[in-house]
């Protein structure tokens, strides 16, 4: 009975324990459960502030993607992304040596740091050393506070945080992202670039102790204004390295004797008209890839500056380098110098609207050419004409008389084209360039551009040009450029047939070549190009665009105001820059092509009768209002003339008109006389004995002839 009785006590006590420890662990465990249920309402209400490492600042990059140009953030700060992959191992290394060793190990606090810190302040009644791990650097980064108590509290808990949210290397790029390195520096990126002028994949021991010391005091330590202190902070982090095993004693020896950046390196700023462009099409983006190539772009802005000073102080430069297969954008510059506000740097000129000169005129021909209209041998007047009340006159005002269109067209000759285009219709030809996506810009009084059309009396731009220049190069199939691989693939569309392409760039190739640029062939310039140049009216654009088996350029100068620059010219201004330009490009490897099948390659007497000669459709000359007809006085039409014979050469022929309204232009046998037009006289030298045709014409219009028999006298 006693037994049953003191079990019966001894199932009750073990019982009430057993209630009594459910009850106290089980207070504690609804305790941490409701410590941790708040800590994660906490994290979930207060997540880490990670909106300012995403705010970094846009980038445009090459096709290689090197930076090109970045723009600030807010603040005005230069903040670069970084990742773990894109910085040098050794950095890395030796970061977490100077700066929290047991990184790759704690929670975001380290416990041993903390002890040694807390010892330390109890001993010394004042902090001696931090215990700041990355993590809560990076916590700091994210969200500055005050250097209080509660401060650090919050840093600790944010540090908790981000280790519980993020791994080692996402929280390490974190802080790559946003520790400081000086002035408006944010980022290893912005720091390596800006002291050293080059990306942090690749740095010097010396580099690499520089830019771990940095963010430990920014301001005081920037090597510009303080090179003591700074070279003191680095050597500091190298003996320490040294002595951790990260370096070895020759390399910190060596370390030490580098020298420190004396200057702040702006961040690259190349293309910048392309980067704003880009920016502008897709603001939300801020990582925008180019096809550009770096080095190209900044070889041509310098020879673009350089090449300025031959111009007036407010005139610019525009060009633009393409691919011509893929079409791809190697190169562009909007002006010669973006910050100069005399200049207008900040247009675009690339995609201004201007007066394209005759740079139109292959198309003009390339029309011609697939309507059977014209061949390169058919023969064409260039003499003075009236088309519909229009009466051109060229650049020179003189008129080569009878010439073959592949002459017309190499010495951008003014009445032949037009007299071609009256044929081809400028309607047509505005209509055709709409189809390819190429439209004209013409006053909105017209409803339809005129005969002027071809002597640049309509508006492009410079990539309109280019983009139908790279339409000939690739038989005459016109697509849009691409700037970036977002860009989508082009779709061609025909403008032109491959034969017409293949005159024009077997015309334009063997054009002769401006006196002040060297001789395509040359050592210098080892490849010939076929290209074309224009001037607008009153000297206000000049242009030159060429192309070869692989490449198209455009060249652009003038003033962005619309001012004239008198003497300045296509092809004494604009040829120059051009050849220069291929001649830092590629020599392609085939450097003229074979003519398309069925193209027809025969002298002018092999001609069909109908392609021998261009018949234009021209008005009768023009004749002003009470202005005394134009007339040959001397040599008489028919009359023989004998001219003293001096030692084998005959004596100069005294050619004189009377009438018609000066000044006047002499022709001999389809040649121009370099005669003064504002005398009614001229002289010309014969240089044999035979029949001659002369011929004069005047400002309005008129003309007159005689033929002449000259013998050589006794």
């Amino acid at each position: 009975m006693t037994d049953l009785s003191t079990m019966t006590d001894l199932s009750t006590k073990i019982l009430e324990r057993q209630r009594l420890i459910r009850y106290r662990y089980g207070g504690w465990l609804i305790a941490v459960l409701i410590m941790i249920a708040c800590l994660l309402g906490l994290d979930s209400w207060l997540p880490p502030p990670l909106e300012k490492p995403r705010q970094t600042s846009v980038l445009v990059l090459d096709a290689r993607d090197r930076l090109l140009r970045s723009f600030t953030v807010a603040g005005g700060l230069w903040r670069l992304p970084a990742r773990v992959a894109e910085v040098d191992p050794l950095y890395l290394r030796m970061l977490l040596a100077y700066e929290d060793r047991r990184f790759a190990d704690h929670s975001g606090l380290d416990p041993l740091a903390l002890i040694r810190a807390l010892g330390q302040w109890l001993w010394h009644g004042r902090p001696v050393s931090g215990a700041s791990t990355l993590t809560m650097q990076t916590a700091r980064l994210l969200e500055p506070h005050p250097r209080t108590l509660a401060g650090k509290i919050g840093e600790m808990l944010r540090a908790l945080q981000l280790e519980w949210r993020y791994g080692k290397d996402e929280i390490l790029g974190v802080y790559l992202t946003l520790a400081p390195y000086g002035g408006n520096l944010e980022g290893i990126r912005a720091a390596s670039l800006a002291w050293f002028g080059k990306e942090p994949g690749r740095l010097t021991p010396a580099e690499a102790a520089l830019l771990v010391v940095l963010p430990q005091a920014p301001s005081r330590l920037r090597p510009d204004r303080f090179p003591e202190r700074a070279r003191t902070a680095r050597d500091k982090v190298l003996v320490r390295m040294g002595r951790l095993g990260v370096l070895n004693a020759q390399q910190v020896a060596e370390a030490r004797q580098e020298p420190l950046p004396t200057r702040y390196r702006p961040p690259p700023f190349l293309a910048p008209h392309l980067a704003d462009r880009l920016r502008t099409a897709r603001p939300d983006t801020t990582l925008h890839r180019t096809d550009l190539d770096r080095d190209l772009q900044h070889t041509l802005e310098a020879l673009a500056r350089q090449q300025q000073a031959q111009l007036e102080r407010s005139a610019s430069i525009a060009l633009l380098v393409v691919e011509n297969r893929s079409r791809r954008v190697l190169a562009y510059l909007g002006a010669s110098d973006f910050f100069d506000a005399r200049r207008s740097g900040q247009i675009d000129m690339v995609r201004a609207i201007r007066s394209p000169g005759s740079a139109l005129k292959p198309l003009v021909y390339g029309l011609g050419f697939d309507d059977l209209l014209i061949h390169p041998e058919t023969l064409i007047d260039d003499v003075p004409s009236r088309f519909a009340g229009y009466t051109p006159t060229n650049f020179h005002h003189t008129h080569a008389g009878q010439v073959t269109v592949r002459e017309a067209l190499q010495q951008s000759l003014n009445i032949p084209a037009v007299a071609v285009l009256a044929q081809v219709g400028p309607a047509r030809v505005a209509s055709r360039l709409r189809e390819v996506g190429l439209p004209l810009h013409w006053n909105a009084a017209h409803p339809q551009p005129g005969l002027p059309l071809v002597l640049g009396g309509v508006g492009v731009t410079l990539e309109e040009l280019v983009t139908l220049y790279v339409g000939f190069a690739n038989g005459g199939t016109v697509a849009p450029l691409r700037f970036g691989p977002a860009d989508p693939q082009p779709v061609g569309q025909a403008l032109l047939t491959e034969t017409a392409c293949w005159y024009l760039a077997e015309i334009l190739r063997t054009a002769p070549t401006p006196g002040n640029v060297l001789t395509p062939g040359s050592v210098a310039s080892p490849h010939p190009i076929a290209y074309k140049t224009g001037t607008s009216y009153g000297f206000r654009d000049a242009w030159a665009l060429g192309f070869d088996a692989d490449h198209t350029v455009g060249v652009w100068v003038g003033q962005p105001d619309g001012s004239p620059s008198p003497g300045h010219y296509g092809r004494n201004t604009a040829a120059p820059l051009l050849f220069r330009i291929f001649d830092l490009l590629p020599v392609p490897t085939a450097q003229v092509q074979a003519p398309p099948p069925g193209t027809l390659l025969v002298s002018r007497d092999q001609l069909p009768e109908r392609l021998r000669y261009f018949r234009s459709a021209v008005d009768t000359p023009a004749k002003l209002t009470n202005t005394p007809p134009l007339d040959i006085t001397f040599p008489v039409a028919g009359s023989t003339v004998e001219l003293p014979d001096r030692d084998g050469t005959l004596a100069d022929l005294p050619l004189v008109a009377k009438g018609g309204v000066k000044p006047l232009r002499w022709l001999v046998n389809g040649q121009p006389l370099n005669a003064s037009g504002w005398r009614r006289d001229a002289f010309w030298a014969p240089d044999g004995e035979g029949m001659a045709r002369i011929t004069v014409f005047d400002q309005s219009g008129q003309s007159a002839d005689t033929d002449v028999w000259i013998r050589r006298g006794q």
